[in-house]
């Protein structure tokens, strides 16, 4: 169960902390993590030249998301099938941990779906969803 469970978890901190980074810097910050997250199987990962050309297309993802969150959220669901693939042919992100890409495949998504979203604080989230709660509820209306 840790197995699933940790991994969202570790994106949701990831989201948290990211939150404490004011506009638009973190944009930015976003758009470099994940184009070094590109390279993070390059020193073992077992595909050769094809870990560079992944590489090279999260460098023009991480380019294009310097100024959106969405390409921000593609290069997280792009790293999301990088992750699984090399979990199925068993050359993890993490050597000694066998299902580090494995939990990585889990975690990538949760910070994409919070791209997708606009990369909003924590705060500014959870105002939008009270607001639409509030929005939804009936009005009530005084009769006479």
């Amino acid at each position: 169960m840790l197995r699933y469970v940790l991994p969202v978890v570790i994106g949701l901190v990831y989201v948290g902390l990211n939150s404490l980074v004011p506009e638009p810097h973190r944009r930015r910050l976003n758009a470099l993590v994940v184009t070094g997250a590109g390279a993070a199987y390059i020193s073992g990962g077992g595909f050769g030249l094809w870990e560079l050309a992944f590489c090279a297309l999260l460098v023009v993802v991480g380019y294009a998301g310097l100024t959106s969150y969405t390409f921000i959220g593609v290069g997280w669901l792009l790293h999301t099938v990088w992750d699984v693939v090399h979990h199925r042919r068993g050359t993890p992100i993490i050597p000694s941990l066998h299902d580090s890409s494995f939990g990585c495949a889990l975690c990538d998504p949760v910070i994409a779906l919070w791209c997708f979203a606009g990369g909003l604080s924590v705060r500014d989230l959870y105002d939008g969803v009270v607001r639409r709660a509030d929005d939804a509820r009936p009005a009530v209306t005084a009769q006479s």
